[in-house]
């Protein structure tokens, strides 16, 4: 049979005309779906043999097979790249806790500095009450000083907020390579 049928479940055979053959020079892979197409169809029309079946069920077996090979090697892929990521997301979560630790160390630092900086003011206040212009400047400078102080408290706060965030988060990701590793076996 040399002509092309096409079959579907709504409409009888139907005989395509030459408009709508695929152009002059298809590519290779083309070819070959082509061919297996026309080999199909023309034996689709014969009555089959129990070797002609047996050829497709084969057929349709390596078929199936490469199909199988082709998903898993995506999927395994697909693992790759999450797994990847999870561990990119892990790292970078470390580094961001040792960057926030540091800071929350400098930070206790200059709070213990700030806060014996002001007991010496206090200290010295106490002895220079007769002196009324240098208690205005210390007034000033205390005030400044419970003031950074106050900043500074509030930006430990904020820094223990954000070092229990990363903890967490870091927990989340631990738990989800977890999850991954089991679901990867």
């Amino acid at each position: 049979m040399s002509s092309l049928y096409t079959r579907s479940k709504e409409f009888p055979r139907n005989r395509k005309s030459q408009s709508d053959s695929p152009p002059a020079s298809p590519s290779p892979t083309a070819k070959t779906l082509r061919h297996e197409r026309l080999s199909r169809l023309e034996s689709g029309g014969s009555n089959p043999t129990p070797s002609d079946s047996y050829g497709d069920r084969a057929s349709a077996r390596a078929r199936r097979e490469a199909r199988e090979a082709r998903l898993a090697s995506l999927t395994s892929r697909v693992e790759e790249d999450s797994n990847r990521d999870y561990k990119k997301l892990y790292e970078s979560a470390l580094t961001e806790n040792q960057k926030l630790k540091t800071k929350l160390q400098e930070a206790q630092l200059e709070l213990a500095d700030i806060k014996s900086k002001l007991e010496k003011m206090a200290q010295k206040q106490e002895k220079t009450s007769d002196r009324s212009s240098m208690l205005e400047v210390e007034k000033r400078e205390r005030r400044a000083l419970e003031r950074k102080m106050s900043e500074m408290e509030e930006e430990m706060k904020v820094l223990t907020e954000l070092k229990s965030d990363n903890q967490r988060l870091k927990d989340e990701n631990g738990a989800l390579i977890r999850v991954i590793s089991k679901l990867s076996k």
